[in-house]
């Protein structure tokens, strides 16, 4: 199968990348390279069923001429992370809803398979445990910036359902906290790389707030299982919930890096307020129901946190802790 993966040098996509190219897809890659980064493709940059394209989602000519090539969709590339919803909540707006518009509309034309990547953000402060796929959503005032991230991507969502409504053969995938090599983008505030970047240089790790609030983290492998699954026909006009369902405490894992690291570092705690400015919220618990998963993509995750971090470990040692 001829396949588009739209921000496919990002950390996940880098990845979902090389399994379809091993699984014998022929695969494109479009990347503005804004968080991804060409080296994640190394392996795969001369492979004769690969081929790169430097370029952004919101070029919606050069979306065209990908998609006219192609018989489906993996729609990765976002604007994302904490630090750009508080700083700049009109990029990751725009950066999101714009570019998976035209993604939708010109899928659509041709009739091809969309497989987009949300996020476990769009449940926001709901705490009724665990998410279903039909939980509600529950966001602050629309003045909080915190919550642009999880409005847009709430958006690009109802976009994906109405196009299903119409027949595009299109999947909605929300990930859960995944993490694993790669994940270098630690000025986004992706915990994981952030907490052993800070332990293999003997920095103090930061745990905001009092490091309580529990997670699932699911390593990269088990996340682009997921994703591929979803091409079945099955899926078609489906979310799914896509992540471990095994919650972890900030503050265990802070103290599980130290250890694994053999690291003299610290931790120290510091309040949302001071990270991110006053108002910021955050979420004490977020849980999946893997129900719908399991049953119509056989998914579950097999890799434990233990054995994720330490090949995520081993990554950073070997790239510098980048």
């Amino acid at each position: 199968m001829n396949i588009l993966v739209t921000g496919g040098a990002g950390f996940i996509g880098s990845h979902l990348v090389q399994a379809l190219l091993l699984q014998g897809h022929k695969v494109i890659t479009l990347d503005d390279l804004s968080s991804g980064r060409e080296s994640f493709l190394q392996e795969v940059l001369s492979h004769e069923n690969h081929t790169f394209i430097q370029g952004s989602v919101l070029n919606r000519r050069l979306i065209k001429q990908c998609i006219d090539q192609v018989e489906a969709v993996f729609h990765l590339a976002a604007t994302l992370g904490v630090k750009n919803t508080v700083e700049d909540p009109i990029k990751v707006i725009e950066g999101n809803i714009d570019g998976t518009r035209h993604v939708l509309e010109l899928a659509f034309k041709r009739g091809i398979k969309v497989v987009f990547a949300s996020t476990s953000e769009i449940y926001g402060k709901n705490t009724s445990l665990p998410f279903s796929e039909i939980s509600d959503r529950v966001y602050g005032a629309p003045s909080i910036h915190r919550w642009c991230y999880a409005t847009a991507k709430s958006i690009d969502e109802h976009l994906c359902f109405a196009y299903a409504d119409k027949g595009l053969p299109v999947t909605v995938l929300r990930y859960f906290n995944a993490y694993g090599p790669r994940q270098t983008n630690s000025q986004y505030g992706m915990v994981v790389p952030r907490f052993i970047h800070a332990a293999l240089r003997g920095e103090p790790l930061l745990v905001y707030g009092d490091g309580s609030q529990s997670r699932c983290f699911t390593y990269v492998d088990d996340m682009v299982r997921g994703t591929i699954s979803a091409l079945s026909r099955q899926a078609d006009g489906l979310a799914f919930n896509i992540g471990s369902n095994r919650p972890t405490t900030v503050l265990r894992l802070a103290r599980m890096i130290v250890k694994m690291t053999d690291s003299d570092s610290m931790l120290q705690f510091m309040s949302y307020d001071e990270a991110y400015g006053k108002g910021f919220e955050d979420m004490p618990a977020r849980i999946p129901d893997l129900t719908r998963s399991g049953s119509v993509l056989g998914f579950s995750s097999f890799v434990s946190l233990e054995e994720g971090l330490e090949r995520t470990i081993r990554w950073s040692q070997g790239h510098g802790s980048e």
